[in-house]
């Protein structure tokens, strides 16, 4: 018997870089453009807050890789099957404006919603090449989806240096998400591959 995926209403959303600044993740949401970054985004079609955020930590590693075009050097990307913990942020989102944020993270138009039975029957999927263009689920809280992006192929990208504005804002993620005092904001920051 085919299982059936049940219908989300709601997603995590779970950021790991940037977007673990509360006011950088709401440029997704309402629009506007980052302090320090290059880009104005146009925000999702519905521009609601957050029903939740939480501070989650999660199985895997990060490191710094490409160049960024937005920010102008390096940027955090996920391994899911790295050894260690990830201090991250999940917002509880609408699955229409999870399709919108998805969207502008790959540079396009956020008009277009997203068929999740495939990524709810095998735990990701990849919605093409880029460094932010897979779809892979990390857990489950409270019954639903913790969702975040990568990318198949980071492992073959070369290790890159973030800019201050970059880490800035990552510091700023963990400070009001987690609570973490400078110490210990710099000592994590500081064991991702790239940040030294």
């Amino acid at each position: 018997m085919t299982r059936q995926p049940a219908r989300l209403d709601h997603v995590w959303y779970v950021a790991y870089g940037s977007n673990l600044s509360v006011d950088r993740f709401r440029c997704y949401l309402r629009g506007g453009t980052p302090p320090g970054s290059r880009r104005t985004y146009p925000g999702c079609r519905d521009r609601t807050e957050p029903a939740r955020t939480v501070a989650p930590q999660i199985r895997g590693r990060l490191a710094f890789t490409g160049v960024s075009t937005t920010w102008g050097g390096g940027t955090a990307v996920f391994d899911p099957a790295g050894d260690g913990e990830v201090a991250a942020a999940a917002y509880l989102l609408r699955t229409g404006q999870l399709a919108d944020v998805l969207a502008q993270e790959m540079r396009r138009a956020p008009d277009v919603d997203l068929d999740l039975v495939d990524l709810d029957l095998h735990g990701r999927f990849r919605l093409g090449p880029g460094r932010y263009e897979t779809v892979v689920r990390v857990g489950t809280l409270d019954q639903i989806p913790l969702l975040t992006l990568t990318s198949d192929s980071w492992a073959a990208a070369p290790v890159t240096t973030p800019t201050e504005a970059y880490l800035r804002t990552m510091e700023d993620g963990l400070r009001d998400t987690h609570g973490w005092d400078a110490e210990r904001i710099r000592a994590y920051l500081a064991r991702i591959p790239g940040a030294a």
